[in-house]
Formats: C-alpha cells, sequence, structure tokens
C-alpha cells in the first residue's frame, strides 16, 4: 500500500493554484505524512476508537494494554469472547467497550471489509460504510483515508487543527465554519489531503510575528 498520488505533484499544484498556501508550503517544507499502512482497516478503526478523547500518552498506553491481552493479535472473534470486566481493566470505557464489540461484529459480517474491498470504493462510499460502526463518526474514516488509505483529496472540515491552521494562515478574524473552508477548499482539488496536512502544520507554528 502507497500514496495514491505523489506528493511533489500535489505540493505543486497547490503552490500554483493558492498564493497563500504556497506561502506556507515555503515556511513549512517537504510533506511528511506519517501513515498506517501497516494496519487492517479493523486494526486502525480498534486503534482509532481507543484513542478518542484521550492524550496519545494515554491512549497509546491503553491500547498495548487490549493488544496484550490477545497476545499481540486481536482476531474480531477473540474480541467478541472476551468479557466486558477484562476489557474495561485494560483501560476501556464503557462506551468504547461497546463500540469495539461491535467493530468485531462488523468485521465479522463483512461491513468492516478487507483492505482490497475499501481501495475499489470512493471516499463517500467508505465514510457511509464504516460510519455505521458504533463510535466512528466521520472525521474517524477521514483520517483513515489520509494515513492509512493515502487517498489525496479529503478535507476534515471540522478539524480544529485544520481550522486553526486556516485562521493563523489566511489570517482570518475567526476560525473558519466547516462551509466556509469546504468552499475555500476547491482551490486545492485534487490535492486537499496535502493541503490539510499543510493547515496541520500551520496550527503549529508561531505566528507572532
Amino acid at each position: 500500500m502507497t500514496l495514491q498520488y505523489k506528493p511533489e505533484t500535489a505540493r505543486r499544484h497547490l503552490k500554483n493554484a493558492d498564493p497563500v498556501m504556497a506561502r506556507l508550503i515555503k515556511r513549512v517544507g517537504p510533506f511528511k505524512l506519517p501513515t498506517e499502512f501497516e494496519l487492517s482497516p479493523f486494526q486502525a478503526l480498534l486503534r482509532a476508537i481507543v484513542h478518542q478523547q484521550l492524550s496519545m500518552q494515554s491512549a497509546a498506553a491503553i491500547h498495548a494494554r487490549v493488544v496484550a491481552l490477545f497476545e499481540g493479535d486481536i482476531q474480531p472473534q477473540a474480541l467478541l469472547d472476551t468479557d466486558a470486566e477484562s476489557l474495561r481493566t485494560a483501560g476501556l470505557s464503557k462506551a468504547k467497550v461497546l463500540a469495539v464489540q461491535d467493530l468485531a461484529k462488523r468485521r465479522l459480517d463483512g461491513t468492516v471489509p478487507e483492505l482490497a474491498v475499501l481501495q475499489q470504493e470512493s471516499n463517500e462510499q467508505i465514510i457511509e460504510r464504516l460510519c455505521s460502526v458504533r463510535g466512528v463518526g466521520r472525521w474517524t474514516v477521514e483520517m483513515m483515508l489520509i494515513f492509512k488509505l493515502g487517498r489525496a483529496d479529503v478535507l476534515p472540515v471540522n478539524d480544529l487543527g485544520v481550522r486553526k491552521g486556516y485562521h493563523f494562515a489566511y489570517g482570518t478574524a475567526a476560525l473558519p465554519k466547516p462551509k466556509e473552508l469546504l468552499n475555500a477548499g476547491k482551490l486545492w482539488e485534487p490535492y486537499r489531503s496535502v493541503a490539510s496536512w499543510y493547515l496541520w502544520r500551520a496550527s503549529e507554528l508561531d505566528w507572532a510575528d
């Protein structure tokens, strides 16, 4: 599995299409997207559910404890066969226990398929399919599209980091509303995933100058 686009082609397109984005790209530097190609869709969603509303450090510790329950290899049926109390002891909240159990059921019934199936579907088809899993929302699937499937044209308009980055880089009076960001993003098509990565970096820069 690789990125479904060439980063340098995307950067060149963004710089030619949008002068503000061009300045941001120059300031941030090369595109360095961390990927999750080694994870199956089931594994990626499981990790995403565990990480929800937690710091990276806390989430990583809980995820490691959950994985340890299965000796490093979590299979859907084994997850369903594990009592809820063991999962709670590992650190999962009651809501997350219900979510990972539903994820396991959806993997077994094919709603969460193998990677090869997802690769044949459009972004919106994948979002509709995977959002049927308890505890999985649009943002979670958008992150999967960018980091796991390597899709080129994903713009998570509700992501706080993307909105903050746009606010700083484009000098808006307030954080952009999702519709405003969606309209602005038309300039970045078909490489809105790369634009999103640069906006995330913009949210981390010092704009005091």
